[in-house]
């Protein structure tokens, strides 16, 4: 005969059994947060809660002491501010200047070192690369040696092509250019390489395409190499207009904000009344007009240069 199993019996072990799965099941389930949850709450603490508290301090006023609830006052205060337009159009001068100049000539290099006529190219790459890797403040320090007035590089191998030395620390318009160059030398190799691999995707069948029809090297650049990277360019470019507008290390090294406030930037700004005079309000304020331009720069060019790929 065969045993028949009473039917609550038989309700009793399939219960049994996912009772048991129930543990295992929520273990795999809250695994993933809580292996998170270590980067999730320094996030929390390191970043979000001071981009919080940042914007609360913005509308309160009270230098060096607990501050006091004032509305828009330190907004107000901005648009009143000369040194702050001053920093901005100064921050705005060096933009327009150094990212067209740094941008044409990483592709430029790019172009160079994809070319196959160039021998060694791995070991040109490696050092058009290597002033990327230079600490900011250490390039800052290094080229405020090199630009000295009487006894500096620069001017020593002017002097030596029969051309007058240049004072460029102590005027304000070279003093600009000076910034102007060590930006441009520390990241047009970062955004060559950038550049070389957009130009090493491109594929070899349109040149051909292209040289069959009989287009010539500008043309075939114009038609077929300058679209293929612009999503390269509009990434350069936005990524470099950030960048610029966020300017500090290497003015702060390499002029101290002079001459006359000729190389004070938005950021250098907002740090002499956040650390120097302790007006946290205030250099929280100008943190947010800071991020609002970026902000609005940004969205501007990408939305510019995505209708052109359009």
């Amino acid at each position: 005969m065969t045993a028949t199993i009473p039917p609550a019996t038989a309700g009793r072990a399939p219960a049994a059994r996912t009772a048991r799965r129930r543990p295992a099941r929520w273990r795999r389930t809250a695994l993933p947060y809580l292996l998170l949850a270590p980067a999730l709450l320094t996030f929390a603490v390191f970043k979000a809660y001071p981009v919080v508290d940042s914007l609360l301090l913005s509308f309160t006023t009270a230098p060096g002491g607990p501050g006091q609830g004032d509305g828009l006052a330190n907004y107000r205060r901005l648009l009143d501010d000369p040194l702050f337009w001053t920093a901005l159009r100064n921050t705005g001068e060096m933009l327009v200047v150094q990212v067209p100049l740094m941008l044409g000539l990483a592709l430029l290099a790019a172009l160079g070192l994809n070319t196959a006529l160039v021998r060694w190219r791995t070991v040109w790459r490696l050092g058009v690369f290597m002033p990327a890797v230079t600490g900011l403040v250490a390039t800052g320090v290094m080229f405020s040696f090199l630009l000295r007035t009487r006894d500096g590089a620069v001017n020593h191998l002017l002097e030596a092509v029969g051309l007058p030395a240049v004072d460029w620390l102590g005027q304000p318009f070279w003093a600009r250019m000076s910034v102007v160059l060590v930006l441009t030398w520390h990241y047009t190799g970062y955004n060559a390489v950038i550049y070389l691999a957009g130009l090493q995707s491109v594929p070899r069948e349109l040149y051909e395409a292209a040289m069959v029809d009989g287009a010539g090297p500008l043309r075939r650049f114009t038609a077929v190499t300058v679209p293929a990277l612009r999503p390269v360019l509009l990434f350069t470019v936005v990524l470099s207009t950030i960048g610029t507008l966020q300017l500090f290390d290497e003015p702060y090294v390499l002029t101290g904000g002079g001459p006359d406030n000729a190389t004070l930037t938005v950021s250098m700004y907002l740090y002499q009344n956040g650390f120097r005079y302790f007006d946290f309000g205030y250099a929280s304020a100008i943190a947010y007009a800071l991020t609002l331009l970026v902000s609005v720069l940004g969205a501007a060019q990408m939305r510019l240069m995505g209708e052109r790929d359009r």
